[in-house]
């Protein structure tokens, strides 16, 4: 296989509506035994290495960035795996900071993909792997082959049935959660938190940020029947202050004048899970010193999330694709932004809560643009339209026929002292990138994971 024969490899295997993530309920947990079939075959390369598995509703792709910073910063040689991607499906396995090189994905692909058929052989009735559970098996088998000496892996949806969490990791860490893939999770914060605490492994530790008490009482009593230590947010760690100067108070002691290169408020709470995590790796046997947890906190790095991609006019891009990550999105742009007039260019999932954001990014706006991304889940724009239309007092809005289009014209119209946020989903987010010329996608690459 070369690169792209790999990628169709899996494109072939997407489920969840041609996504990369699976739905782990379509036959549960057999999705997961496929997975730990896969990884015995291969020699079982996840516990080659100790990790750190990252699950919650948002948030917990930005603390697994930073942990990964802070790792990195110490020394370490760190494995990341986390999805979606922006730019290139190789995003989502990163070795040191970089993608994982492409004859390596290839070559790892065809092992598995031998590895999948022999699967189907023995286990007929359990049908072939998924395209995450395939990407998740190579993700752990190439850092075995890199020779990482931590991984932290981001899991893909949910937590107890996710083809993740065939990990034993030194410490689990759980987000903030909140209502998100309900036709999958459950329609209550506690049928959800049963899901993202399924991470949680006997006897070993847990670091969670703080919760709605309905969905802390499910993380306590989880942690509790299996016996693993539980540090939880505003009880046994808090954060206090902004990303330009912070303070956290652990069980390890306090540090005070940190600095997060990521924006938000919001950021500190999911740093704030990271340097509780950090605590205990360093009881485990990987100690962080206060320098490098200060310089992998200042300098990570975490695209497409609140992120300036231009001034004057400014134009900020995040992938908030949540009614919760809306609000926390509309409240940050409050705070940290000014501006004359706001353009919206909002992209959603169609199996999103349109309305609900809507509803909350829409204020801000002077016109709402909207688009479909390229995603094979995404919204007509008409939805968005209808639920802007709904709105009182009404918004501006209309639709343009693709991203780029949107941003050109936003561009064209904008003052310099305007603001244009292009938001909805991180697909949107990736399109705006590419448009403004700071990535650039392979088409052959989009075209055989979008069809």
């Amino acid at each position: 296989m070369d690169y792209l024969e790999a990628l169709r490899y899996l494109s072939e295997r997407s489920g969840y509506d041609r996504g990369f993530v699976s739905n782990p309920f379509e036959r549960e947990g057999i999705g997961l035994e496929r997975t730990a079939w896969i990884l015995r075959a291969a020699g079982n390369p996840e516990r080659r290495y100790p990790s750190v598995h990252v699950a919650g509703t948002k948030g917990k792709g930005s603390t697994a960035a930073c942990l990964a910073s802070v790792l990195g910063a110490a020394g370490y040689r760190v494995g990341l795996y986390t999805s979606p991607h922006l730019h290139t499906f190789r995003e989502r396995i990163q070795i040191s900071g970089q993608p994982i090189d492409p004859e390596l994905f290839a070559e790892l692909t065809a092992e598995l993909a031998d590895a999948n058929a022999a699967l189907v052989g023995e286990h007929p009735d359990w049908g072939e792997a998924t395209a995450f559970e395939l990407a998740t098996a190579l993700a752990l088998l190439a850092f075995a082959r890199s020779r990482v000496d931590v991984a932290v892996v981001e899991v893909g949806l949910g937590g107890r049935l996710d083809a993740t969490n065939v990990l034993l990791p030194e410490v689990a860490a759980i987000t903030s959660i909140s209502y998100d893939h309900m036709q999958i999770l459950g329609s209550t914060l506690a049928e959800i938190a049963r899901e993202k605490a399924g991470i949680i492994k006997p006897g070993r530790p847990v670091v969670s940020a703080p919760q709605h008490p309905e969905a802390e009482a499910v993380i306590t009593r989880i942690a509790a029947e299996r016996g693993a230590p539980l540090l939880l947010g505003g009880r046994d760690w808090a954060v206090e202050g902004s990303p330009a100067r912070f303070s956290f108070r652990g069980p390890g002691g306090e540090l005070h004048g940190l600095r997060l290169a990521l924006r938000g408020a919001h950021q500190i709470e999911n740093a704030g899970v990271a340097l509780a995590v950090g605590q205990l790796l360093g009881e485990r046997g990987l100690p962080i010193p206060e320098p490098a947890l200060r310089r992998g906190l200042a300098e990570v790095q975490w695209p497409g999330r609140l992120e300036v991609v231009r001034e004057r006019p400014c134009l900020v891009v995040d992938g908030a694709h949540n009614v919760d990550s809306a609000e926390r999105l509309a409240r940050a742009m409050r705070e940290e932004f000014a501006w004359r007039r706001l353009i919206l260019v909002l992209g959603i999932a169609r199996d999103k809560d349109i309305p609900g954001i809507v509803r909350a990014l829409a204020p801000l706006a002077d016109e709402v643009v909207a688009v479909a991304s390229h995603s094979p889940r995404a919204a007509p724009p008409e939805r968005i339209l209808a639920a802007a239309s709904a709105l009182q007092p009404p918004v501006a809005a209309h639709e343009a026929g693709s991203v780029a289009e949107a941003l050109k014209a936003a561009l064209a119209q904008a003052a310099p002292e305007d603001l244009i946020l292009v938001t909805g989903s991180l697909y949107v987010v990736a399109e705006a990138r590419e448009a403004l010329g700071l990535a650039q996608a392979d088409p052959q690459e989009r075209a055989l994971l979008f069809g």
